[in-house]
């Protein structure tokens, strides 16, 4: 009975970490941003440089070591590694949950959203199984001989590695991101009619004139027990806001995108029923020139050939943007959005969109992007 639940145990975790790994490796830039505001609420923001580069590393040790659980590679090590590593996380869970501060901790990337607290409730549970492991991990028998181990140790280290570094250079293989193919930017902005809004409940804090009684009431009862008529009781400072309910809430909805002088673009962008290309580069400044060189050669050709609107859409300002496209002679137009859509539109900086009638026909990376005979002969022909 026992040997059968250390083995349940052995497994679980060992599949729930290659997982978890598995899922944030898909998209390691991602994973980084989410670092990137634990960085900020732990005031260590001068770590924001190697985020990507501990995303990558972090992933990987999630995989191997579910993976070295697995088939009892290194056991005392392996099961000390799990401990330390789901503490670490229920820590920031806990934190997150307990101050409010991530609102999503990204255990599995943008594949399955949690809660702070649904987050903190999975990391226990874990940690029970992990335990168990713990104490009993002499009782547990490798799948392979010691003459291997290490053999399949440095395999998966350079299978969970690998596969970090090309979703980075390459994009996600599987894109949960609500501008993915197939999508269509507009419809993922919309309140489906009927839908229901967040509820609130208001919170107010009373003070009564005559006895100096004080109390808090909701909203509802304070209508409901009548105690408004009572000019003794009177409101002190600010109510407080709670929600109570979570509503509808669209997938996209912090898109705009702008001129240079503040009109809206949005609609006329996303309604556009011919192939248009959007060249994404929320930062421009550490953007691949090389690469933005190339794609202004491919713009100027589709413009000219096929009359194909290329947008460059980013979140410098308009005076820095103005000035990038000067140095670099850019024939596209250039829109400008917060830095938050434009990093969940495509995992890279530049990010290549086609995009017919506000429709995501197709992403690429910089590394991949198309040339102009592989995109005519793909997609403008058939028009």
């Amino acid at each position: 009975m026992k040997n059968s639940l250390i083995w349940f145990c052995r497994i679980a975790v060992g599949l729930l970490f290659i997982f978890s790994g598995l899922i944030k490796a898909n998209d390691p830039l991602g994973f980084s941003y989410k670092l990137e505001e634990y960085f900020e609420v732990f005031h260590v923001t001068f770590l924001n440089d190697l985020a990507l580069t501990m995303s990558i590393i972090l992933c990987a040790l999630e995989m191997i070591l579910g993976f070295a659980l697995i088939i009892g590679i290194r056991i005392n090590a392996i099961t000390w590694g799990l401990l330390l590593l789901i503490i670490f996380f229920g820590f920031l869970t806990f934190y997150s949950a307990f101050f409010k501060v991530v609102q999503t901790c990204g255990c599995f990337g943008d594949a399955i959203p949690l809660t702070p607290w649904q987050s903190f409730g999975k990391d226990m549970v874990l940690l029970l199984l992990v335990m168990v492991l713990f104490f009993n991990r002499d009782k547990m028998r490798p799948l392979v001989s010691t003459r291997t181990e290490i053999r399949w140790l440095i395999a998966a280290t350079v299978i969970a590695l690998g596969f970090g570094f090309y979703t980075y250079n390459y994009l996600p293989v599987i894109d949960f991101l609500p501008y993915k193919v197939g999508n269509n930017i507009a419809d993922q902005m919309k309140t489906p009619p009927g839908a229901k809004p967040d509820e609130y409940e208001l919170t107010y804090h009373l003070k009564n004139k005559a006895t100096g009684a004080e109390k808090d009431i909701s909203n509802t009862d304070y209508i409901k027990t009548g105690i408004w008529k009572d000019a003794n009781w009177e409101i002190q400072g600010e109510p407080q806001r709670r929600l109570v309910k979570k509503g509808f809430e669209p997938k996209i909805r912090d898109l705009a995108i702008n001129d240079g002088h503040g009109s809206d673009y949005t609609q006329e962008l996303l309604s556009n029923p011919f192939y248009n290309l959007w060249i994404v580069a929320y930062d421009l400044k550490n953007a691949n020139t090389e690469a933005l060189n190339r794609l202004n050669a491919l713009a100027i050709n589709l413009t000219q050939n096929y009359n194909v609107r290329t947008v460059l859409l980013t979140a410098a300002s308009p005076a820095d943007a103005a000035a990038f496209s000067k140095t670099h002679h850019l024939a596209m137009e250039i829109f400008h959005a917060d830095g938050v859509p434009l990093k969940t539109m495509v995992r890279a900086n530049p990010g290549i969109m086609l995009l017919k009638n506000g429709t995501v026909i197709k992403k690429w990376h910089y590394h991949t992007a198309p040339g102009y005979d592989e995109l005519v002969k793909q997609y403008l022909q058939k028009q």
